[in-house]
């Protein structure tokens, strides 16, 4: 896979830096479309993201350069970099590896603005993202108790076991029961599929680009029989 450097060879020279040497960039979960954080960077900690390949910056309050995670862990992994038409903006595209929020908020943008804010799609993958990383921090940790714990010292097979069990009762609940119902075992079901995938090491993101590389197919598909 080609480097930062290589896929945007320009970027340094082209980006526009304000009188203070700033530009601001916006953190975008590469794989549901969430804002997850605002930040500046310098030339320097630009220069740093693209050599490393996750998210540099510079503090305006304590005037220095920092990397993000680098203290606890939650780096965000660059997928692409945009600029507004004015070159004075950055819109960077990343895999998030925890909590993008120093307060532990998968996003710094988690609080309404207006109380009891309708629901919208985005929140599924929101919360599928953030049940991801709790699942990984559950996984590393193991606390005595936990039925997430006792499910990944069972196994792979006690796991694919309770999917299939938890598939079955939606099966169910979709010709038995009511729609509340219905939606409680998907949940239970979601919950449980994660897990699996926890356990066997693939991350979301796979699933989300196996269904995009489907998506491209029907599209080309659809071109190629107008």
């Amino acid at each position: 896979m080609a480097s930062l450097f290589e896929q945007y060879p320009d970027l340094l020279n082209t980006v526009k830096f304000d009188p203070s040497g700033l530009v601001p960039a916006i953190l975008q979960d590469a794989a549901t479309g969430r804002v997850l954080m605002l930040a500046y960077m310098n030339r320097e900690s630009l220069l740093k993201s693209l050599e490393t390949g996750h998210c540099w910056f510079w503090s305006r309050s304590r005037q220095t350069l920092w990397e993000k995670g680098a203290t606890s862990g939650n780096r965000q992994l660059i997928k692409q970099i945009e600029y507004d038409c004015d070159g004075d903006a950055l819109l960077i595209q990343v895999q998030p590896e925890g909590p993008a929020c120093h307060t532990g908020s998968f996003s710094c943008f988690d609080a309404p603005a207006v109380k009891e804010a309708p629901a919208y799609p985005a929140a599924l993958f929101r919360m599928l993202r953030d049940l991801q990383v709790l699942l990984h921090q559950r996984n590393l940790e193991r606390p005595a108790g936990s039925y997430t714990t006792r499910l990944f010292e069972a196994g792979i097979l006690k796991i694919a076991k309770k999917l299939g069990e938890e598939g079955v009762e939606v099966a169910l609940a979709a010709v038995q029961e009511k729609d509340d119902r219905l939606v409680e075992e998907v949940a239970d079901l979601l919950y449980n599929l994660l897990v699996l995938l926890e356990q066997r090491g693939v991350p979301l993101n796979a699933v989300g680009d196996e269904l995009q590389k489907r998506a491209a197919k029907r599209i080309s598909s659809g071109k190629k029989s107008g």
